[in-house]
């Protein structure tokens, strides 16, 4: 399957409008490509849903933040938490981000602008984790 990114003229602004475009397929396992952003720069991931195996099999996922369910469209390129040679393991925990009332969805390019996001007294999103792993893979830079 091929995630495709469109970026639109407002990216001076320092926002992103993406959507990712999955081919046909069966669904099954199969791997996707697909981009994510880790501290301010773009790269492509491969990943690949992987059976119940939540924090208490592995209390070593690392986090991938998404607007909605990987498995769907995705509303805006998705954050991930490590790379290669920092601090990364191959599976990862799927984190869905809600932005909470009066407050206009954007896109976030890394994990602190993630985890800052969610607190304070007055949090512009809700993170909600989920029970989906994924077997994520860092391809190369996009």
């Amino acid at each position: 399957m091929y995630f495709g990114m469109k970026l639109c003229p407002s990216l001076a602004l320092g926002l992103i409008c993406a959507v990712a475009l999955p081919a046909a397929g069966n669904g099954n396992g199969a791997a996707t490509q697909m981009p994510a952003f880790y501290d301010g720069e773009s790269f492509t991931v491969n990943m690949k849903e992987m059976p119940q195996e939540g924090p208490e099999k592995n209390p070593n996922l690392n986090t991938i933040y998404a607007s909605n369910d990987l498995d769907e469209e995705q509303d805006f390129v998705p954050v991930i938490d490590a790379i290669q040679g920092d601090g990364f393991n191959p599976l990862w925990m799927q984190v869905l981000i809600v932005f909470n009332p009066g407050f206009a969805p954007h896109q976030f390019v890394s994990d602190e602008e993630v985890l800052d996001a969610a607190s304070g007294p007055d949090p512009e999103i809700t993170l909600v984790k989920t029970d989906e792993v994924y077997r994520c893979s860092v391809v190369g830079p996009k």
